[in-house]
C-alpha cells in the first residue's frame, strides 16, 4: 500500500520484511529475512538485501548485495557494492562502485566511493576514503580494527595495517601504507622515492 513497484513479476519480498508507504522497489529486487525499507527509500534493480534496514530517503543503487546491515537516512550505496555483516552506514554516507564493507561503522557524511575494502573499521564523520583503499584487518590468526577519526582524508591506493588509528583531520597521501598511528592534523606519507632512468 503506497509502495512503488517497478516490476511485480520479478520482485521477491519475504513475508517477514516490512516496506513502508512511500518506498520504491526496482525490478529483480530480493528482500530476504527481516528487511525494513523506510518511507522515501529506493532499492534499485537487481539488489539483494538480507536482514537489512534501509532508513528514510536512502538510495540503494543497482546490484548491491547487503547482509545484516543498516543503511542510514539519505545514505547511498552502490552500484555494485557489497555490505557484509555488521556494516553500519551513517546518515548521508556513501559506499560506491565495487566497494566492500564488513563489521564497519561509517560515520555521517563519510564516503567510500570506489574499489575499496574496509573491514573491521571505525570511521568517523566527514571522512573521505580514496579509490583502492584497503583495511588490512587479518594477520592470519586474528582480526584487528582500523580507526579513522572525523575529517580524515585518505588518498587513493592506501593501505592500513591494523590495528592502527588515524587521528582527527589527518591526511594520508596517495600510495601510503600506514603501519603506525597518525597524529591529529598530520600528513602521513610512505612511498619509495621515484627515479627516472633516462634513455632506458
Amino acid at each position: 500500500s503506497g509502495v512503488v513497484v517497478s516490476d511485480l513479476d520479478s520482485l521477491y519480498v519475504d513475508a517477514s520484511c516490512e516496506v513502508e508507504p512511500g518506498a520504491s522497489l526496482g525490478a529483480n529486487v530480493h528482500l530476504r529475512g527481516r528487511c525494513v525499507v523506510r518511507s522515501g527509500a529506493h532499492v534499485d534493480t537487481g539488489s539483494v538485501l538480507t536482514d537489512v534496514v534501509v532508513e528514510r530517503d536512502a538510495k540503494v543503487l543497482p546490484y548491491t548485495v547487503a547482509t545484516d546491515s543498516t543503511i542510514g537516512a539519505e545514505a547511498q550505496v552502490g552500484p555494485f557494492s557489497h555490505l557484509r555483516a555488521r556494516s553500519e552506514l551513517g546518515a548521508r554516507s556513501k559506499v560506491g562502485n565495487f566497494s566492500e564493507t564488513k563489521k564497519t561503522r561509517l560515520g555521517e557524511g563519510s564516503k567510500v566511493n570506489h574499489l575499496s575494502y574496509v573491514g573491521d573499521g571505525v570511521i568517523g564523520r566527514d571522512v573521505n576514503i580514496g579509490a583502492g583503499t584497503i583495511f588490512c584487518n587479518y594477520d592470519g590468526e586474528q582480526k584487528h580494527t582500523t580507526t579513522l577519526e572525523d575529517e580524515v582524508f585518505v588518498g587513493s591506493d592506501s593501505q592500513f595495517v591494523a590495528p592502527v588509528t588515524v587521528k582527527r583531520g589527518a591526511y594520508v597521501a596517495s600510495g601510503t601504507t600506514v603501519t603506525r598511528d597518525v597524529p591529529e592534523d598530520a600528513l602521513a606519507v610512505s612511498r619509495a622515492k621515484q627515479e627516472n632512468k633516462e634513455g632506458y
